[in-house]
């Protein structure tokens, strides 16, 4: 510390000057008179007698509104600096009700200034009692509350603009979840075909996708995926295996070699980039006749099993073992399993969103096992039947469905000896 001239008695008198120079601030406030506190405080002050004639009022308000104090004392009422639309609120409410309780405290009101121009306002009154409880004045303070209704109208203004640019996003990822999912399966004779889409969010796209196409003369492949994640990153890797597992379909469309070609594609396309992996089951389906079926080939990379719904009322998953994620290793392994559809059997495709639902009440997961037992509680069934069972069981889930789930299922129709189609519904 530097020590000022003149020694120790300096120093002990620039110490001393210190404190007093500290004391000043708190000086000045002991100092500081009532009526200028009243007269000059940062809020308008004014009181009124019991019918609202103004019999005091502070110079903050008189110079907020512009007028000379004999103006409005003993000649104008609270309620006639107030807009008309402000008058009538205080004759409707604020006055009935402040007579009641005794006091009305933040209420917004807009104050007409000489000028014309108006002061909006937060407006707290209290009534002041004499000793046997009798109403003697009113007391009104009143807080200039321009910057406060600025900041709601820029809040406002705000809150607008991002419902606006929500809608937009929603209105975009809609078209893009439109782009990624077929508008309408292709017909194929002898197949009765039903699909349904059921959105967790609709603000975001989701990563699942399937689609059924022809390859060539009595030949169709189908697929059903589920991409990690969600939105604008997991559409990407929706578009690019939609795509990709359809091109590899036409020019090899051996199941475990279109799966093959996917995953070469994602280890490719995203390897310096986070992992992005996604779980597909590809089939591949061979007429065999109308009135006979079709032969199916199926391969999986890490979905689940599908269900094959037969029309003796049994339903079974149809496994493929092993099946690796696709996207994640460069030599990943793909199991095949066939199967023949004949007339009155249905094959279901679904993503995890559905076996991995909360149940209500329970909490726990619906599961695997628990699809198959309600499977068979719908076989035989047709394919628009099995849909529109699952669509309402995923209804049933209410919050516990939190994550995006396709279906797909088809069926070959059993025929009456007159040749109509039938099939049994839910049992």
């Amino acid at each position: 510390m530097t020590v000022p001239p003149g020694g120790e008695e300096a120093d002990e008198s620039w110490a001393v000057g210190d404190r007093d120079q500290e004391q000043l601030p708190f000086t000045a406030l002991l100092e500081d008179s009532v009526e200028d506190l009243y007269e000059n405080a940062p809020c308008g002050y004014l009181s009124t007698l019991m019918d609202g004639r103004i019999a005091k009022v502070n110079r903050t308000l008189l110079q907020w509104l512009g007028y000379r104090r004999e103006e409005l004392v003993g000649h104008k009422q609270f309620s006639d600096l107030l807009t008309i639309g402000g008058k009538l609120y205080h004759e409707t409410h604020f006055s009935p009700l402040l007579r009641m309780q005794g006091e009305v405290s933040g209420v917004a009101l807009e104050l007409k200034a000489a000028d014309g121009s108006r002061l909006p306002a937060l407006v707290t009154s209290t009534v002041k009692k004499d000793g046997d409880g009798e109403p003697l004045l009113i007391r009104t303070t009143i807080l200039d509350a321009h910057d406060r209704r600025a900041y709601e109208r820029e809040l406002l203004r705000a809150r607008q603009e991002a419902d606006h640019e929500r809608e937009r996003l929603q209105r975009l990822a809609t078209t893009l979840q439109r782009t990624l999912i077929p508008p309408a399966l292709e017909p194929v004779p002898g197949l009765e075909v039903a699909a349904r889409y059921h959105f967790a969010s609709a603000d975001e796209v989701g990563g699942d996708f399937y689609d059924l196409f022809p390859l060539a003369p009595g030949r169709w492949g189908f697929f059903m995926g589920d991409v990690r994640g969600k939105g604008a990153n997991a559409a990407v890797v929706t578009s690019l295996a939609r795509y990709t597992l359809r091109a590899a379909a036409v020019s090899d469309p051996v199941p475990a070699a279109v799966l093959a070609n996917l995953n070469t594609a994602l280890n490719r396309e995203f390897q310096e980039d986070e992992p992005r992996f996604c779980t597909v089951i590809f089939g591949l389906l061979t007429s065999e006749g109308e009135e006979t079926g079709f032969h199916v080939v199926l391969a999986g990379g890490g979905h689940p099993p599908a269900v094959l719904l037969r029309a003796d009322g049994s339903a079974d998953h149809v496994p493929t073992p092993g099946g690796q994620l696709l996207g994640v290793v460069p030599d990943a392994h793909f199991t095949t399993a066939t199967l023949e559809l004949r007339p009155g059997d249905t094959l279901l495709l679904y993503t995890d969103g559905l076996t991995e639902a909360r149940t209500p009440g329970l909490g726990g997961r619906y599961g695997d096992e628990a699809l198959l037992d309600f499977a068979r509680s719908l076989a035989p069934v047709p394919a628009s039947g099995a849909v529109a069972a699952l669509t309402d069981l995923l209804g049933s889930f209410g919050e516990g469905l939190d994550d995006d789930t396709a279906l797909l299922a088809m069926g070959v129709p059993r025929e009456h000896r007159d040749g109509e189609e039938t099939g049994a519904g839910p049992r």
